[in-house]
């Protein structure tokens, strides 16, 4: 039998792992790359185990980055983040990847696509799902990323070296509007389900966010409790779906594509216990959240949506705001975040201009990352 074989990285990114490219290893043809992704991320999987790949099974494990240089004047790299879907032959290019973005600028200096030095170097990432600037804070040395370091993040065993990730001009990555209606709050009819009211709010990565009140929860449920309620799932994707067409992502519902936009149900700080077996009091948080990300219901938050949520918190008027209320840009601090996985930190600069439009200067997060491995991907 004939096989292919195709140089590729393993990347752990934050939260999220995925198998990265050098753009020059792929066809131009959009149809052959996909093809390319499922067979290595083993999709579609009716079973959703992905054991004839790469992927996990679950939407933080199921993912691909495309890289290049860039040639733009403001940006180093190009990359090029890929969903790939479990159960279904599809891969969605309508987001960014938060944590696995994070993975980019090493990707870029231990491949030998730019220079580096000693200390910390600053890379510039041009996302070309969301048309967005990143400006990533890389430690190096002896010309290699440093992964090693003290630094922990919620969700993942152990440390790493700390990376620091500014998304410049973050409102309006997917629908060119931070507040895609001009409105913080919404009324949006749901079919056979109600109205219920919701804030859509674009910031690195579009989102529909609901009180967890209005859907008799409490953002305090574990992930698999919630995979496993149909019925709450069918409900918060049917909510999702209305939210995308009135942002303007899609015409109807059944067209909204499955990965963007994602779904935040959100609540006053609550003691809740991590999926680590750990106690996260209520003072340690400034909200909580719980997101649907590709249907499947995260063990962390995806990054982008965090950073979105720390957007949108300070954003008067927004459901994120009435429950973390102005916790953070008093004193410059970070939003911290509760989720499944524990705590996450993340920060965001918003200004309201003269005309009264809200605009998002930048939003900032922090990641480890790990080169997993390191050789090609076998294709038949």
């Amino acid at each position: 039998m004939t096989i292919e074989r195709i140089p590729a990285i393993f990347i752990r990114g934050g939260t999220s792992k995925g198998v990265f490219f050098h753009e020059r290893d792929l066809p131009e043809d959009l149809a052959a790359r996909n093809q390319i992704f499922l067979e290595v991320i083993g999709s579609p999987d009716p079973n959703r185990r992905q054991m004839n790949g790469m992927g996990g099974g679950i939407s933080s494990l199921s993912k691909v980055m495309i890289v290049a240089p860039s040639a733009r004047h403001d940006a180093d790299i190009d990359y090029t983040f890929g969903q790939v879907a479990i159960d279904e032959p599809l891969v969605d290019y309508s987001s960014n990847c938060g944590n696995l973005s994070s993975a980019i600028g090493p990707f870029a200096i231990d491949e030998g696509l730019i220079k580096s030095k000693d200390g910390n170097n600053l890379v510039r990432l041009y996302n070309t799902n969301t048309d967005k600037i990143v400006h990533a804070h890389i430690p190096v040395k002896d010309g290699r990323t440093v992964t090693a370091g003290d630094f922990q993040i919620q969700g993942i065993a152990g440390t790493g070296a700390r990376l620091q990730l500014d998304y410049l001009d973050p409102g309006g990555a997917g629908t060119g509007r931070l507040l895609p209606t001009d409105s913080v709050i919404n009324e949006i009819d749901v079919a056979d389900e109600g109205t219920f009211t919701v804030s859509l709010v674009d910031a690195a990565t579009p989102m529909v966010y609901v009180a967890a009140s209005a859907l008799g929860m409490t953002a305090t449920e574990r992930p698999e409790a919630l995979d496993a309620d149909a019925s709450l799932k069918h409900r918060l994707e049917m909510i999702r779906r209305a939210g995308a067409v009135r942002m303007g992502l899609a015409n109807r519902p059944e067209d909204v594509a499955f990965a963007s936009p994602r779904i935040a149900v959100v609540a006053a700080p609550a003691a809740f216990t991590g999926l680590d077996g750990s106690h996260v009091a209520i003072d340690d948080q400034d909200i909580t959240v719980r997101v649907i990300s590709s249907g499947d219901a995260h063990r962390a938050s995806p990054l982008t949506s965090a950073m979105c949520l720390a957007v949108a918190a300070e954003i008067d008027g927004t459901i994120p705001n009435l429950f973390a209320g102005d916790c953070n840009s008093a004193n410059g601090a970070d939003l911290r975040i509760g989720n499944p996985s524990g705590v996450l930190n993340v920060g965001a600069d918003v200004a309201r201009e003269k005309d009264g439009a809200w605009r998002a200067i930048s939003a900032r997060s922090y990641r480890t990352q790990r080169r997993l491995m390191e050789g090609a991907v076998i294709l038949p």
